[in-house]
């Protein structure tokens, strides 16, 4: 399942990353990987990223705040045309599910890898988009949509009972989202979660679901051509979570059989089917304790665990979405995608799990990443770089792959010991004590699991005499200390050779 294509019949021979960080680095890579020129756009404070370095086209785009350069269609579109791309790989997150974005690449006559704008559209209104799967006969949980009657919203959602979860529409990445057990508080959240959905999103409208109470999330990759081909490419569960932000992703998912597995996933693939799907996607379902499951979203991008998804079935999706995006038939049946052992992804996280998961910030003084069989870093900084608060604290995923569950989280175990990144707090430390809990080891995680158990993002407290004798190394290694140690005294300086 590779390309067909040689690089004298692409049609088009440099593809611009509208993106950054390690999803530039790994888009790139594939890129150049086909025999494509790849380029990128960078705002000045990526000048010294991994991105930029490797791209064969680097161009500086500008803008008010770092984020907003990147949200800036136009000037992407202007950059493109300015090295002769002739396609835009959108990565995820700032321009990846924008209609109007996608739009205006094609109207300037370039292809944007990615699925259609409709798509796009129907899919990023969750409200529509639950619509369309409930009425294409899909499962969705029992809700209460704003839109369908705004006058009766909070008497229809007091219908669906406790314990609901309300949305935004437009919403995304778990902003906005309130559980509410209590119903004496429906009407005090729900304005709460419309004034949220208005600023995070500039769409106050809402709906409420009922909230199935420690779920399972787990989501199922689909691939289609737009021309009538759809494959799904298995399941990764993605339960472990904090602030509705995913922490570490698996496949296969342990909860799983392979009955409830076929299941699912052939749903997912159903869904992409009833819209004609193009190019990468994932369908995201709530898994239920008792083995019910509904739909929760499409993303219609790639995601940031994809690359569990390709380490157990030796499939590069990148290179997929871009033979989709020339034009090719994806040439292949779902009896063709195969599976083999398992694969965890962990987000390496600028941040103090014990401080409430608080962003960091510092120098990258020493970065080296483990090695190893089975090991994969992508990652898009460097050592002598920094970590600063303009972007979201993810520096980079760390994924493995083993024959077993077991044997992959030992791996992961082994891999975070050999990780070594210093200059800034990362969470490294926490992703080993939560692989070492015995409930992740069991698999019998949900996505209030860490909420549950919050010693797993506690320091552990170290004992008193250690404290003093690391505070102690610490100093005597101190480069001003170790200059005082060494100096030779004035006294004994003006004595100079002389000796008795």
């Amino acid at each position: 399942m590779t390309s067909t294509l040689d690089t004298g019949h692409w049609p088009f021979h440099t593809v611009l990353v509208a993106n950054r960080g390690e999803i530039a680095v790994r888009v790139l890579r594939t890129v150049q990987k086909l025999g494509l020129k790849g380029a990128v756009v960078y705002h000045a404070a990526d000048r010294h990223t991994l991105a930029v370095k490797i791209a064969d086209h680097a161009i500086e785009i500008i803008g008010s705040t770092p984020v907003s350069s990147y949200l800036d269609g136009a000037q992407i579109i202007a950059a493109a045309q300015s090295v002769g791309a002739g396609a835009i790989h959108p990565g995820y997150g700032f321009l990846s599910e924008n209609k109007g974005f996608c739009q205006a690449v094609e109207a300037a006559g370039i292809r944007f890898i990615g699925p259609a704008p409709e798509q796009i559209d129907l899919m990023g209104d969750k409200v529509r988009a639950r619509n369309f799967v409930e009425k294409a006969g899909f499962p969705v949980a029992p809700s209460a949509i704003e839109d369908d009657d705004p006058a009766t919203f909070v008497e229809r959602s007091r219908a669906v009972g406790a314990p609901l979860l309300i949305k935004p529409s437009a919403g995304g990445g778990g902003k906005g989202m309130r559980i509410v057990r209590d119903l004496a508080q429906l009407e005090a959240e729900i304005e709460r979660g419309r004034s949220e959905g208005q600023r995070y999103f500039g769409d106050g409208r809402l709906y409420c679901e009922r909230y199935i109470e420690n779920p399972r999330h787990i989501e199922v990759q689909v691939l289609g051509d737009g021309q009538g081909g759809v494959v799904h490419v298995f399941e990764r569960e993605c339960s472990v979570q904090r602030r509705f932000q995913k922490i570490v992703e698996e496949t296969p998912s342990p909860a799983l059989t392979a009955e409830k597995r076929q299941q699912i996933c052939e749903t997912a693939a159903g869904i992409a089917r009833s819209i004609g799907y193009r190019n990468a996607g994932t369908v995201e379902f709530i898994f239920g304790q008792g083995g019910e499951f509904y739909f929760l979203e499409m993303n219609t991008r790639l995601q940031v665990e994809h690359p569990v998804t390709e380490e157990i079935t030796g499939l590069d999706l990148v290179a997929e979405q871009l033979r989709i995006a020339a034009g090719e038939k994806l040439g292949y049946g779902q009896d063709a995608v195969k599976s083999h052992g398992h694969a965890i992804e962990m987000r390496i996280y600028a941040e103090d799990a014990a401080r409430g998961y608080t962003p960091t910030t510092g120098p990258i003084l020493v970065l080296q990443p483990p090695q190893g069989d089975g090991v994969r870093w992508d990652s898009g900084v460097l050592q002598g770089g920094e970590v600063t608060s303009a972007f979201d604290p993810m520096i980079a995923k760390l994924i493995v792959h083993a024959d077993t569950r077991q044997a992959a989280i030992a791996r992961a175990q082994q891999a975070l010991r050999d990780t070594v990144l210093l200059g800034c707090k990362t969470n490294t430390a926490f992703l080993q004590r939560l692989l070492a809990h015995p409930a992740f080891a069991a698999g019998d995680v949900h996505t209030g699991f860490l909420d549950a158990n919050p010693q797993i993002a506690a320091e552990p407290e170290i004992p008193a005499q250690q404290l003093t004798a690391l505070l102690g190394t610490a100093a005597l290694n101190a480069r001003a200390m170790t200059d005082a140690a060494d100096a030779i005294p004035d006294l004994h300086a003006a004595i100079g050779g002389w000796t008795n």
